[in-house]
């Protein structure tokens, strides 16, 4: 594909006879830095370069007596560093949000397979069918883990359906959700955000020990609001960890805001407004 590309770019470069379409050049550095890495798009750049200065040999005798030339080759050497950084820059955002969605997901469940290990082991004797029931529940978590993470990892596109996904994540766990409103008017971006959230809300909650948790959720024509409660006893401001920091910068990211209130029990408040268009 690269080759291909490679060879179109080429074509239109030597058609345009201005000069301009040498930029397409920087198009392969770019996507060389995807498909193979970023060893090989420097290659390439340092290809693309060279190949530049056989075509002004061949093409423009006596050229590096052309300030025009010389300065176009220069240009075109900054530009191949830029489209190098910005190749780095857009992958390390890519592995962050995959880093995000990864722990976000795997936590939540993990969470869930412990509370329901624990739980199948203090009702082994009292009630046998309930404690089989929890391990068939932590199963099925653990099976999910290991789908979300595979989810994340392949960022497949897919239509994402918020209260749907809100649904299978509770499944078992004894938590009550309720959405309401439209969820088509708001973007992929806004409900997966929302969603991740909503999953790090229950995981705080179960993680620390409330027992009645529910989370609602509602779409409205101006803005989207997501309330995760509990009634354990919190935690303070200053033990805020990793993960509501990634909400927060998930939120921010779309626009929304985020409120923790640990007066009486914890209560997670995330608001992001819809996009008008």
């Amino acid at each position: 594909m690269l080759v291909v590309q490679a060879g179109l770019v080429v074509v239109v470069a030597f058609a345009d006879g201005s000069g301009m379409a040498r930029v397409l050049f920087l198009l392969l550095p770019f996507g060389a830095y995807f498909a193979f890495g970023r060893v090989v798009a420097v290659g390439v750049g340092v290809g693309v370069v060279v190949f530049l200065v056989a075509a002004f040999e061949i093409t423009v005798p006596g050229w590096t007596r052309s300030v025009e030339h010389v300065s176009d080759l220069v240009m075109f050497g900054i530009g191949v560093v830029l489209a190098l950084a910005m190749a780095e820059m857009s992958a390390a955002a890519e592995r962050n949000r995959v880093a995000r969605d990864v722990h976000d997901g795997l936590g939540h469940h993990l969470t869930a397979v412990s509370v329901l290990l624990e739980k199948a082991s203090a009702f082994r004797e009292i009630d046998p069918e309930v404690a089989d029931r929890a391990v068939a529940d932590a199963r099925e978590a653990a099976r999910r883990a290991l789908e979300d993470v595979r989810t994340s990892v392949r960022a497949l596109r897919e239509p994402f359906r918020l209260g749907e996904s809100l649904g299978r994540l509770v499944h078992g766990l004894g938590v009550s959700v309720t959405c309401t409103g439209d969820e088509s008017r708001y973007a992929p971006a806004v409900l997966s955000a929302l969603y991740r959230a909503g999953q790090e809300g229950i995981t705080n909650a179960m993680r620390h020990g409330g027992s009645d948790v529910t989370v609602t959720v509602h779409c409205g024509r101006r803005e989207a609001r997501l309330v995760v409660e509990d009634d354990g006893p919190g935690f303070p401001p200053e033990r805020e960890g990793f993960g509501l920091s990634g909400v927060r910068e998930r939120i921010g990211q779309v626009g929304g805001s985020v409120e923790v209130d640990c007066a009486a029990g914890t209560r997670l408040t995330v608001v992001v407004p819809r996009v008008m268009g």
